[in-house]
């Protein structure tokens, strides 16, 4: 995937990658119209020129999108931008469609990072549990089931 740092996505601006995994490089990213820092998910190359992953990623969008919880990040939209190819002297341009997922960023340590440093005392563990367990109670009762969940 092409290095988005330093590009502008229509309205955002990416600052720095915050994380990858199977469907997708996440992004802090400035929102130039509203003055705030958000998350933005975009699709690799390879993903977004498969139709079938491609729906899967709109999917997603759409289902974090109807729900509203405290414990689950709030989706802001699902773009999609031209961005120009990274050299731009070049005679022949690679412009490409990027397809992104606009979330709420939240700040912070990661669970996997907590947990680097040792076992969770018994009622931090219960406390990070009860808040997952809401979350996916809301979720679930959207009709939502998330089959990936990760610290």
């Amino acid at each position: 995937m092409q290095n988005l740092i330093g590009r502008t996505l229509g309205h955002y601006r990416v600052v720095e990658q915050i994380g990858a995994g199977g469907m997708g490089v996440v992004y802090r990213a400035h929102d130039q119209r509203l003055g705030r820092h958000v998350a933005i998910k975009v699709l690799p190359a390879e993903v977004a020129n498969d139709p079938g992953r491609l729906a899967r990623f709109e999917r997603e969008a759409k289902a974090l999108a109807a729900l509203n919880h405290p414990k689950i990040a709030t989706v802001h939209g699902f773009e999609q931008a031209v961005t120009p190819s990274e050299d731009p002297g070049s005679e022949s341009r690679d412009d490409r469609e990027i397809r992104f997922l606009v979330m709420e960023l939240l700040e912070g340590e990661t669970l996997r990072e907590t947990i680097r440093g040792g076992a969770l005392p018994t009622s931090k563990a219960v406390e990070y549990a009860r808040a997952i367990a809401d979350g996916l109670a809301a979720a679930h009762d959207k009709d939502v089931i998330h089959r990936d969940l990760k610290p």
